[in-house]
């Protein structure tokens, strides 16, 4: 019986000691569990019925769950002014990105429309702000330069000087752009619909913030010959960032003054309200727009003071006014940017889901990792036609969208009409904005990025194997493309699992006195070892990658030289046979010595009366022993020395068995078993028991339980006996078998227990 009255409870338990067998009696293991057959899941999914029809559609297209219920009232001011406040930003920052990607400013401003309300009819996150990010256009940008490079679009112009074709360029760079986009959201549709949204998991949150940490490095490195007003050549493959610097470094010589000028007085204007905003966060009721103020001014300077003209600054140029009509993508890049476009898919994922489960989280809502796959899917599909590039949720943006107050998806659409009233009215008025002015507005916003570097003193303090990978992804995404970094990181992370895995911690379990608790001895002093008992336990998953070393440790740990032990008993066993090879060659001089002592007795009877030194014995074979003087007693001798043999090998095994007579192999971390652990535990049990000690297995999972089943594992000298639920059942029953339940230590178990 049980009671619990407060903190210092206590509780006590009465039963007998289970084994594996004991227990499915008593608790009736099923041993076949039915479940629907394929043919009855194939039928239930494709029955057509108004409530499956109205769930399916609901789990499909979300904004129809709640939608109908949206409360003006409670959320339409909210979701307005954020609305607001993200749709501001999105104009900055959809120009500023584009020049990331590699496409012309105005695409940037589809990117920010499009998409956005295609999420918000599949989204579940009611506070992340889809659109363009920095670390996805970076990519993006990659693939674009490659496909499409300036020395593709070299013509001869007037006096025989080189004149680049940007028009061209530009086009030819939007299409690579969609082509990847709608590749990508391919790529996310399909995983949701199998899903695979928990690919993300394999994504550490120390690997995602290395990753765009080193993304972001690449987007400072390629946002500086905008601020320098330079043009360096362009590198591909790995290290192609220090050859950049290196040429950034070699051209500094050349820097154009007065687009050095704008971007610095940019972006001292940026830090500084910026810091503002942090500072008074709390008491300003929005953010000052400075992004949007600057854009402005910097447009007005521009057009009064005719830069571009007199100083040769370079503008964004020419920003068509309305929406484009959708076209196919050309699917014939898809084979050459089938690898990037998975890269971005994953990548632009795990942000997206990251910031999702944290707003979640916070405010007490579900976000389906699944249907964000779909969502983010779907947003890349519909932008891949509208000439949009991928998209994912901006931190920056959805802070934003939080801190004003948003509470549900109306806040992104409120967001898209403030873009598209820009892009179909506003957009020419940009025309003259230097571009110098955008690159620093993603300069700056960047810093967050890089505060992630505080991430690593307290790795280093947390855990040492996340700093590793923290350091090991970054320094691969700088050194190596965006995509061979991702891929080598990632590869990395499962290595240090695999590796982790193969070096775990083993131990050696005590019972802490009073208690059933059994603990490592070596991390508490009150965990004390039970005599002739070794409990052993894996701090990691037993499989074929370590079984090897579970074996090894085991015998480590308890002390026993198996191999030893089994040569000993071996040469115990030829030495036994050649003494009974000796005994039987002794047996027949005996008999003939005693045939020969019976004649010479019949011979002397007539001679000699009385007998002086001999003694007739006989045997219990019938067989006469004479005892002369000398004391002959060849029988004797040869029983007492085949005794002295037999104990002194048997001494040499009891030493062992009085330390150690049953090992217990705590199986609770183990979820399965594979046939590499199935041969080693087999190995293990004979192993011990031609030792003469006894092997148990406690704490298995019943999932467990049937692998060993399966695999022919249980066998007349290795019976379901030797599995016990708990570490204490199996202390229980070593000690009952070694009559030990009246001891003092058994007494002391804290379960009362009839046998």
């Amino acid at each position: 019986m049980g009671f619990s009255e407060h903190a210092g409870a206590k509780f006590c338990v009465e039963r007998i000691i289970l084994d594996e067998l004991k227990l499915e009696e008593v608790a009736q293991r099923q041993t076949e569990i039915h479940g629907p057959s394929i043919k009855q899941k194939i039928c239930d999914s494709i029955r057509c019925s108004v409530g499956q029809w109205k769930i399916w559609i609901l789990t499909w297209i979300p904004v129809l769950s709640w939608i109908p219920w949206y409360s003006v009232q409670e959320n339409g001011l909210g979701d307005l002014v954020s609305g607001v406040s993200v749709g501001i930003m999105h104009l900055p920052q959809g120009m500023a990105y584009a020049l990331l990607a590699s496409v012309p400013p105005v695409f940037g401003l589809y990117t920010s429309f499009y998409p956005v309300l295609v999420y918000f009819i599949f989204g579940t996150s009611k506070h992340v702000s889809i659109g363009t990010f920095s670390v996805i256009s970076i990519m993006i940008g990659s693939v674009s330069e490659r496909l499409a490079p300036e020395d593709h679009f070299l013509t001869n112009g007037t006096n025989g000087s080189v004149v680049m074709d940007t028009e061209a360029r530009d086009v030819q760079r939007v299409k690579v752009a969609a082509a990847t986009t709608l590749l990508c959201g391919i790529f996310q549709v399909l995983l949701g619909l199998v899903r695979f949204g928990f690919v993300v998991t394999y994504l550490s949150e120390p690997l995602v913030r290395g990753y765009t940490t080193g993304a972001a490095t690449h987007v400072i490195i390629s946002q500086l010959k905008y601020m320098l007003g330079v043009s360096p050549r362009r590198f591909t493959g790995p290290l192609q960032l220090l050859y950049t610097l290196v040429e950034l470094g070699s051209l500094l010589a050349q820097t154009h003054i007065p687009t050095l000028v704008i971007s610095l007085v940019a972006l001292t204007a940026l830090v500084i309200v910026k810091e503002i905003n942090s500072c008074y966060r709390h008491k300003l009721l929005l953010p000052v727009p400075i992004e949007l103020m600057l854009i402005i001014a910097g447009t007005l300077v521009s057009h009064y003071t005719d830069l571009k003209a007199v100083n040769g600054v370079d503008v964004v140029g020419k920003i068509p006014s309305g929406l484009v009509p959708p076209r196919v993508p050309e699917v014939g890049f898809f084979s050459s940017v089938v690898g990037d476009a998975f890269a971005v898919a994953v990548v632009g994922y795990a942000i997206s889901i990251s910031l999702g489960k944290t707003f979640a989280l916070k405010y007490g809502y579900k976000v389906d990792s699944n249907q964000e796959l779909l969502a983010l899917g779907f947003s890349n599909v519909t932008g891949g036609f509208f000439q949009c590039y991928s998209v994912t949720s901006s931190l920056s943006r959805s802070l934003v969208q939080e801190s004003t107050g948003g509470k549900t998806q109306v806040a992104g659409v409120i967001s898209a009409v403030i873009v598209l009233i820009t892009v179909l009215k506003l957009g020419s008025l940009f025309e003259e904005l230097p571009t110098a002015v955008l690159s620093t507005i993603v300069f700056v916003n960047l810093k967050g990025m890089f505060m992630q570097c505080q991430d690593i003193p307290a790795l280093w303090k947390s855990n040492r194997v996340d700093l590793l990978v923290w350091l090991v992804t970054f320094l691969c995404t700088v050194l190596l493309n965006l995509d061979l970094g991702l891929a080598a990181s990632i590869i990395f992370t499962l290595l240090t699992v695999i590796f982790r895995t193969q070096r775990p911690s083993y131990s050696l379990l005590g019972r802490v006195p009073d208690t059933e608790l059994y603990l490592e001895t070596e991390s508490y002093k009150e965990a004390k070892a039970i005599p002739g008992i070794t409990i052993f336990r894996s701090s990691a998953m037993l499989y074929y990658a370590n079984a090897e070393l579970y074996q090894e440790a085991l015998l480590e740990k308890c002390g026993i030289n198996v191999p030893e032990l089994k040569k000993r008993k071996e040469e115990g066993k030829g030495k036994k046979r050649q003494q009974k090879e000796k005994d039987k060659q002794t047996g027949v001089l005996r008999v003939l010595a005693n045939r020969l002592l019976v004649s010479m007795k019949n011979v002397s009877e007539s001679v000699h009366r009385q007998r002086t030194d001999h003694e007739h014995i006989i045997n219990d074979n019938g067989i006469a022993t004479v005892n002369m003087n000398r004391g002959f007693q060849p029988e004797q001798d040869s029983e007492e020395e085949e005794r002295d043999n037999t104990e002194t090998h048997s001494s040499s095994c009891d030493s062992v068995q009085e330390h150690t007579h049953s090992i217990i192999l705590d199986f609770t971390p183990v979820s399965f078993i594979d046939t590499v652990t199935l041969k080693t535990l087999k190995n293990i049990f004979q192993n011990f028991a031609e030792v003469d000690v006894t092997v148990y297995i406690a704490g298995c999972q019943v999932c467990v339980v049937q692998q060993l089943e399966r695999g022919g594992f249980f066998s007349e000298s290795v019976s379901k006996g030797r599995l016990f639920p708990s570490l204490h059942d199996a202390v229980l029953h070593c000690l009952c078998l070694r009559d030990l339940s009246c001891s003092e230590f058994a007494l002391e178990m804290p379960c009362v227990t009839r046998f």
